[in-house]
């Protein structure tokens, strides 16, 4: 429905009033008439459109009925199809009873506040519904991006933080505004034309004033609720730059509004009157992780004294898949190497730009200035600070993963579903911090899952998952850690005769286990059996909330050991490995060398070779796994954003 404005009118004189395109007028007739007539007539000059109303369904009126019945739901409604040539050169008359009014209608140019709201990567002229944002492939509505990237090198900032554009870049990030207005310019005597934001909106949106390619104003966000836009005579287009400030989060649902307001100033005497608002909604553009079955782009991981093998190993890695490979120095990370924990890769896209945001945990090791120094041209930084101290290991990122897209019982997630570990079934453990949690929840493209992971020491996710890609089903498999299958294989190759084959040959000052003396520790056993007990209820949830099935999943043989009353891994963590495409590097478990072949090693092959995957086992023992960390801990991975645009969902 357009916007309609009401006029009354006077049978003593004539009344004027500006009329936008695209818009209707209403003329209470019945209010404004006599008391005592009984009909009315209106007629229009050439190029006015009128519609007499007495039912819901408005009809033009035939030029065989020169009078209607005047009711109390009588209305006259005024359209027009084109804009004016001159103030005051379309009218519309009308009479009642003998007596006659002019209502002079002073036709404006059209004006009208547009964005990209077809999503198409343009400013589409006309569009008529820009105040409603909706999902999915045939929703409408603009989107915006956080301007969290430095494009400036010199700058001491993200772009968002300032009020100024740096560069032709810096504008690149913002989404396109464009004011029409076309008409007589005598118009303005009377009438100002204002930009404006809520309050509640000023501190998530900045906007720019283009007054030339390379003249650009900061006239709204914070502090700058109004801005008064100048008619030049003839000008038709007004364009504007729009940036986000804020990503959504618990106290913002992610949309903002900015609205442009025609207002009457022609009693000077009183206050000025608006006449017709348009409107634009924008949605800002969630921040969004990228899963393991995505492109790797670029790998990064921390050098250290003792490290070079594992640098090394994944530098062999990163030439074989042909990814960039940055490595942060020692000075750099003060001998902090859990570059998985401090920082998590994802994405913020508009259908003009797409550019990678890295994503701060709050742990703020030796790592935390890290991620801030990856910002950058086209390269964007967000972070949550706690508003108190007391941070728990279950907030650093290892701790934060995604899954690739799935189908729930009919519903899509199109672009994953992030996991992340927490306290439950017990009472009183570790949970990652609200604001993290509340940021993640907030962004709705990859519903978050809780799951139960503090039952372990360090207390992440990615102890005891992970998701390869496959060539068949979903598209991938799930990884989980098993207890089971371990003691499973063990036993396999106990009665095969191997029972004296040791675990963690070749370590030096590393106590030697055979598989006999592992199936016969019976507190590690029943250790163990509790562990599994909780990786299958994590089983279960991930199978309810991903939609899996048993074939799905791959169980991954693992032990672990209780300390401190949680578990940690008894041999290098298989689960924790490093995904990039079709090659993984996976913590080298040390297991019985059985037929010259490590039995464990040979049994994780077994499981994801016949899937196109290729399996390097990199020697992490006395660098990270002694730390209660592995390769995957201890690496992190840029991808490539998903192809799905994240608008065309349905959260």
């Amino acid at each position: 429905m357009s916007q309609q404005r009401l006029i009354r009118l006077s049978t003593q004189r004539p009344t004027s009033a500006i009329y936008v395109l695209g818009t209707e007028i209403s003329i209470d007739v019945h209010s404004s008439a006599p008391k005592d007539a009984m009909w009315f007539d209106a007629q229009g000059s050439p190029g006015v459109d009128i519609y007499i109303v007495h039912t819901p369904q408005p009809m033009q009126m035939p030029a065989s009925e020169p009078r209607w019945p005047l009711g109390a739901g009588a209305e006259v409604v005024v359209t027009m199809g084109r804009p004016s040539d001159d103030v005051d050169d379309h009218k519309v008359g009308w009479s009642c009873k003998g007596e006659a009014s002019i209502w002079r209608k002073k036709r404006k140019l059209p004006l009208s506040l547009e964005a990209d709201t077809t999503r198409s990567g343009t400013v589409q002229k006309k569009v008529t519904d820009k105040r409603n944002w909706t999902w999915g492939p045939g929703g409408q509505g603009a989107v915006l991006l956080v301007n969290c990237d430095k494009d400036d090198p010199t700058s001491k900032t993200m772009d968002n933080k300032d009020q100024r554009v740096q560069t032709y870049k810096d504008l690149r990030d913002m989404s396109l505004m464009v004011l029409r207005t076309r008409g007589p310019g005598a118009v303005f005597a009377n009438h100002k034309l204002v930009l404006h934001v809520s309050g509640s909106d000023a501190d998530k949106v900045g906007v720019f004033y283009a007054h030339s390619e390379y003249s650009h104003t900061h006239i709204l966000g914070p502090k700058k609720l109004f801005y008064v836009v100048e008619h030049a005579l003839g000008e038709e287009e007004h364009t504007f730059y729009v940036e986000g400030l804020a990503f959504p989060d618990a106290d913002f649902s992610g949309l903002v509004s900015l609205h442009a307001t025609m207002l009457d100033t022609s009693l000077k005497s009183l206050p000025e009157t608006p006449i017709f608002t348009d409107t634009v909604v924008f949605r800002v553009a969630p921040w969004i992780m990228t899963p393991n079955t995505l492109q790797p782009l670029e790998i990064y991981v921390c050098s250290f004294s003792d490290n070079t093998d594992f640098v090394e190993a994944i530098s062999n890695l990163a030439q074989k898949t042909r990814c960039k490979l940055t490595i942060c120095p020692e000075l750099e990370n003060q001998n902090d190497s859990w570059i998985q924990d401090e920082m998590e890769f994802g994405y913020v896209q508009a259908p003009h730009k797409t550019f990678p945001v890295v994503f701060d945990s709050p742990r703020n090791g030796g790592l935390k200035g890290f991620p801030k120094s990856i910002l950058g041209p086209d390269f964007g930084y967000v972070t949550r600070e706690p508003l108190r101290k007391g941070i728990s290991s279950l907030d650093s990122f290892g701790n934060l993963e995604v899954s690739p897209p799935v189908k729930v019982k009919g519903k899509e997630y199109p672009l994953g579903r992030i996991l992340i570990g927490s306290s439950f079934p017990r009472v009183g453990g570790r949970r990652m911090t609200k604001v993290v949690r509340d940021f993640l929840y907030a962004q709705r493209v990859q519903a978050p899952v809780e799951l139960f992971s503090d039952w372990l020491l360090v207390g992440h996710v990615d102890e005891f998952l992970s998701f390869v890609p496959a060539h068949d089903r979903q598209g991938f498999r799930l990884l989980l850690a098993s207890p089971s299958a371990c003691y499973k294989l063990l036993k396999e190759k106990q009665e095969e005769g191997h029972g004296k084959a040791q675990m963690f040959e070749g370590l030096e000052n590393v106590p030697k286990k055979t598989i006999e003396e592992i199936l016969a520790d019976e507190t590690l056993r029943k250790e163990n059996d509790y562990f599994q007990s909780c990786i299958d209820w994590n089983r279960d949830i991930l199978r309810q909330e991903l939609g899996l099935s048993p074939k799905d999943i791959i169980d991954i043989p693992q032990l672990f050991n209780m300390k401190d009353n949680q578990a940690e891994a008894y041999f290098p963590n298989m689960v924790n490995t490093i995904v990039l495409g079709k090659d993984l590097g996976i913590p080298k478990p040390f297991g019985p060398i059985i037929n010259g072949q490590c039995c464990l090693e040979e049994k994780v092959r077994s499981l994801l070779e016949p899937l196109g995957l290729t399996c390097t086992f990199i020697n992490d023992y006395f660098t990270y796994h002694e730390w209660q960390g592995e390769v995957h801990c201890g690496t992190n991975v840029l991808r490539k954003p998903f192809s799905f645009k994240w608008w065309n969902m349905i959260p």
